[in-house]
């Protein structure tokens, strides 16, 4: 993470980080939010310009770096993580920014995607997730519901979706949030809190595609169905929904039970959110509806969990800085050798 000010000595604007690139996503695309957003949050972080780099991968998302106007590379599919780790690694002074899929990151990406977080680079990863292969034109995804009918699944698909935010903080990483296409504002404080954060940040966002998987969120945006089915989290707040904010959640033990705030029960007895709770996290992603009940839960926005520890590019250029002041104290033929040699006489 780059200093980051309410400043702007640049005098920079949303405008500024528009390239003159025709957008070309499919009209009505939740990536045009994305992007919008975004564009919005750049000038408020006081970085230049040239310090951004924005690295993608392939897919509807990807096009993301063609327009932004700041650095960036269209890389190869499900690649992303591992160009942006090289890039932090050598040039820690930049903002890296990766822009992916679930299909991108989730399939042929997983490997580097879980690889990135564990190791903590400082970079914000933006994963837009629509539960389907756009490009490729309506293939099931890793994020893909069961039985899901699609031109690869025609009778329904039989896999195991992902959870993308659960599947991040088993990862380790530092940073876990969610938000919507959708949600302009919330979007943007999420954006902002994932690039605040010094380590890997994961924003799991939402996305709408009104080709191939329109409405697949929708009973989370929608007005009228919005405040029933989606629970906002907020440091040290209790977990409230509902339209009249009457409906909380409480946990009975470890499992989280839907109460109404009446007679006998008040927002003291719910659950208090805790950013910093990695046990309460892992309840707080996997906060779906429960396939082996009747219990209806709404689903969670915001940042799950956070956490500060050291990030890679920080330690190895310790360690390089560390070497360097040692010169000439090192062995190359007893560092080849290592630690397992024996003499015989």
């Amino acid at each position: 993470m780059n200093e980051t000010t309410t400043a702007n000595p640049v005098n920079l604007t949303a405008k500024d980080f528009s390239s003159d690139q025709e957008v070309r996503w499919c009209p009505g695309c939740g990536d045009y939010s994305i992007l919008a957003q975004v564009q919005k949050i750049m000038p408020t972080l006081g970085i230049p310009k040239e310090n951004i780099v924005i690295i993608s991968g392939i897919g509807c998302s990807s096009r993301f770096p063609y327009y932004m106007n700041t650095y960036g590379m269209h890389s190869i599919h499900g690649r992303a993580a591992a160009i942006a780790s090289g890039l932090k690694a050598t040039r820690p002074e930049l903002s890296v920014w990766i822009v992916s899929g679930d299909g991108d990151s989730l399939s042929i990406g997983g490997n580097h995607l879980i690889h990135l977080m564990r190791r903590n680079f400082d970079v914000t990863l933006l994963l837009f997730n629509n539960e389907i292969y756009g490009l490729t034109k309506g293939q099931y995804s890793p994020t893909s519901e069961q039985y899901k009918i699609t031109k690869s699944t025609p009778v329904g698909s039989i896999d195991h979706p992902f959870n993308p935010s659960a599947l991040a903080l088993g990862a380790d990483a530092s940073f876990v949030a969610r938000s919507m296409d959708r949600d302009p504002k919330h979007l943007q404080s999420m954006i902002l809190r994932a690039h605040q954060h010094k380590g890997s940040s994961f924003l799991e966002i939402y996305q709408n595609c009104n080709i191939f998987n329109d409405g697949a969120f929708e009973i989370f945006t929608e007005k009228t169905s919005k405040p029933e089915e989606a629970l906002f989290l907020e440091q040290g707040k209790p977990l409230v929904f509902g339209a009249s904010k009457n409906k909380g959640i409480k946990l009975d033990g470890l499992k989280p039970v839907v109460v109404e705030i009446k007679d006998g029960v008040s927002e003291n007895d719910l659950w208090i959110h805790d950013e910093k709770d990695f046990y309460k996290a892992q309840i707080l992603t996997r906060l779906f509806d429960d396939p082996h009940t009747e219990a209806h839960l709404p689903r969670p926005f915001g940042v799950f969990y956070e956490y500060d520890r050291a990030c890679y590019e920080d330690v190895m250029n310790m360690q390089i800085e560390e070497a360097i002041a040692s010169k000439g104290k090192g062995d190359l033929d007893k560092i080849l050798k290592g630690r397992e040699t024996w003499s015989i006489n």
